[in-house]
Parts: structure tokens; sequence; C-alpha cells
């Protein structure tokens, strides 16, 4: 179901009135921030596509999680001024990777910092686009976007059923002033773009929820301050991902359990915290629901249980990039 969000929006930064809103001048400082963590076979591609965009980028950042398949050997081979490397002395997870990527790009002065996993392939004007549309899009609805992401395909050209957004009640209003782009309140962080302000002013994803939901958390974060972001719909990128499938806690087995607890916790901390009680008991019964009907062995609902219970003392708050951690 599609959230609504506060049409007072007291935080929303108005945008100036330009002449023309239907031209943007494409401008600003531009860091990739690319989270990795033992995919040296498809790293190297996702690198080239981002390398060979058609609005450059100012840096690279390329954050490895402690990789042991030889990606900290690749990257130190690497010769191209754009490339900042990190190399994290542990697996910090999706989160606390991208965490950190985001505080690095904010901190060599980037204007925009531009998300992505290490399976993702950008199309040779997804950052241009993004860019032009999160720009006049703006103009559009009046306030600053605080966020924009690409339209993600699988590798066969079908949509990439884990990274749909949510859109909100009114998704057609950027499209009906002509637009190219539909309003959401969430996405995943496989090519979003985030400005300069939006994380000076609220901060860097949950690096604590390691893995799961720190996207949805941190796009929700914004769209709760701001307003909604977009999908710019001719940005495309490519999700190398094994499997065309979203989260369905119907197939939790003992190989993958681990994901899903973070998860769990995660989204659960979240509603708990942000939506209430109701929402959050509610989020709980449709968990053991799903397990029950996907027939979960009980070893694996129990652990599940441990986690949604984990929630209610699980609060991580955002660091801001200024933070010693980063520097």
């Amino acid at each position: 179901m599609a959230e609504s969000f506060d049409e007072k929006r007291p935080e929303t930064r108005p945008v100036p009135i330009v002449t023309n809103p239907q031209v943007a001048s494409v401008q600003g400082r531009v860091a990739a921030v690319i989270v990795t963590y033992n995919r040296l076979a498809k790293l190297p591609k996702t690198l080239e596509t981002v390398l060979a965009q058609s609005y450059g980028c100012d840096w690279v950042v390329v954050v490895n999680n402690n990789s042991t398949d030889g990606t900290r050997e690749y990257l130190e081979g690497l010769d191209n001024p754009k490339l900042e490397i990190l190399h994290l002395d542990e697996n910090l997870g999706g989160a606390g990777g991208f965490e950190h990527g985001m505080a690095r790009g904010y901190n060599l002065g980037a204007d925009y910092v531009w998300i992505m996993d290490d399976d993702c392939y950008p199309e040779a004007e997804a950052l241009e686009i993004l860019l032009r549309e999160r720009d006049l899009s703006s103009q559009s609805l009046g306030y600053d976007v605080p966020f924009a992401c690409s339209l993600v395909k699988f590798i066969d050209g079908s949509l990439c059923e884990m990274n749909n957004p949510i859109t909100t009640w009114d998704w057609p209003r950027a499209y009906l002033d002509g637009r190219k782009s539909l309003l959401i309140t969430e996405c995943t962080f496989v090519s979003v773009l985030v400005p300069r302000w939006a994380i000076e002013e609220h901060g860097l994803p949950l690096g604590e929820y390691f893995i799961w939901f720190d996207d949805k958390e941190y796009t929700k974060r914004l769209t709760r301050h701001y307003g909604p972001g977009i999908i710019a719909l001719d940005s495309l990128v490519v999700h190398d991902m094994g499997v065309n499938a979203g989260v369905n806690y119907r197939m939790i087995d003992e190989s993958n359990v681990w994901k899903f607890e973070k998860g769990a916790r995660n989204q659960a901390s979240y509603r708990l915290r942000n939506e209430g009680r109701i929402p959050y008991a509610l989020y709980y019964r449709r968990i053991l629901r799903e397990m029950r009907e996907g027939e979960v062995s009980k070893p694996v609902r129990k652990r599940m249980r441990r986690a949604l219970n984990e929630a209610r003392k699980f609060n991580p708050q955002p660091r801001f990039p200024d933070n010693p951690l980063y520097q």
C-alpha cells in the first residue's frame, strides 16, 4: 500500500523560481559510492559502467567490506585518479559500508552521493538523468527533492523484484507536469542520488542495521522530513543478482535465516519507533503467519521470534559525516 506524507512538510526546502523550468543546468560534484564484499567477478563491470557515465563522477568511492576473494589486491592494482578506495578492517554489512562510503563522499566535498551495490550496472546516462530529473522535479513540485533513484531491471530486462520503490498516494503528480518521474517514499540502495544537504541535516544510514532495511529507513527518514523522493523512469540500471525475487518470509531456512533475522529486527524496530505499537504488533504477526504458511522449521522460527523481540531494545541513532569515526 502506498504511503502518504505530511502535506505541510515543515522542513521542506524551497527551490528558486527559474525562467524556464523545463531546462535544467546539470551541475555539481558527484561521488559515486560502491559497497563490495566478495564479488570480484562483478565489481569490475560496475566500475566500468560508473566510470563511463555521460556526466562524469568526480570521485568513485569503493568500500571494500573486508573481502577475502582478492578484491583488495584488484583494487590496489587500479590506477585511476578518481578512485577512492576504503578498506574496512571488518565486514560491516551493506548498511555499515554505505554509512562509511557516504561519509567519505561527503567529506571529499561532493554535492551529491550516488550509491549502489557491486552488482549494479548503470546505463551510460543514468547519473545525468538522475541529476536532471531531481532538479526539474524540484522545480515542478516546489520543494527540493531529497533523493532520486533509477529504474532497476534484472539481467533479462524484466523488473527487478527486490528493488521496486514504494510510491506515494499522488505518485503521478510530477509526471503529469511533464516530468519522467514518479513520487516515492522509499527505495533500495541500487542507484540512488542523495544531495549533500540531506546528509548534512539528517545524517547517514544506520550502520548498526548491518544488512536489509537500512536503505528503506534512510529514504523514509528523508521523506518524513522533506517530502517524497522520485524514481527517474529514464535512468536505467541492471541489477545482476542471482535470482530475481523479493523478500519472502515463507522461504527462510538455516542457510539464509541470518539475513532475515537482521531484516526483521530492523524493520520491527523502525515500525515500533516511527509508527507505534500496533504497526509493530501487526508486522510481528504477519511474519509469524508467513513462516507458518511456508512450513518454516521450528528452530528457524524461534530465531526469528528472538529477532522480532530484540527490536524492542534495538534503537540505533544516525551519525553525521563529521564524526571522528570517519576521519
